[in-house]
């Protein structure tokens, strides 16, 4: 007999509210300021975080790199030059190539993205990295 639904795991709330309490104290720790964004493996939102004084745009930066994080498997930062036009483009801007995405992984198991701006993009893909390392995500 065929499956009629698929189960997919999801990261928690649980997991994910500790993932934004660990980027922003990560953030602080360097003094940026970031924005937090947790995403299931369907790019819906779970969990935000924005430190006092965050910069307006970083919100949807964050998600941004969640999205493409969770939807792709992989930090943000890999695509080619074209890609990285044309998948933005392609998907009404919701995916972004900027680094600071990272998926969330447990058991193997992709279960939501991650995504962390505020910064240069070296500072967000730090945070991102530690927070990762923080919930014990595998990479």
């Amino acid at each position: 007999m065929t499956n009629k639904y698929h189960n997919i795991p999801n990261v928690s709330i649980e997991t994910a509210l500790e993932a934004v309490r660990q980027a922003l104290n990560i953030g602080e720790s360097i003094g940026v300021k970031v924005s937090v964004t947790v995403v299931d493996h369907s790019m819906n939102l779970i969990a935000f975080g924005k430190a006092d004084g965050a910069t307006p745009h970083s919100t949807e930066t964050s998600l941004k790199k969640a999205n493409t994080a969770v939807s792709t498997g992989k930090a943000t930062g890999w695509m080619s030059s074209e890609l990285a036009v044309t998948l933005p483009l392609a998907t009404n801007n919701k995916l972004t190539n900027v680094g600071g995405g990272i998926p969330i992984k447990f058991e193997g198991k992709l279960v939501g993205g991650l995504g962390i701006a505020g910064g240069t993009v070296e500072q967000d893909t730090n945070v991102a990295s530690k927070t990762a390392q923080a919930i014990e995500s595998e990479v």
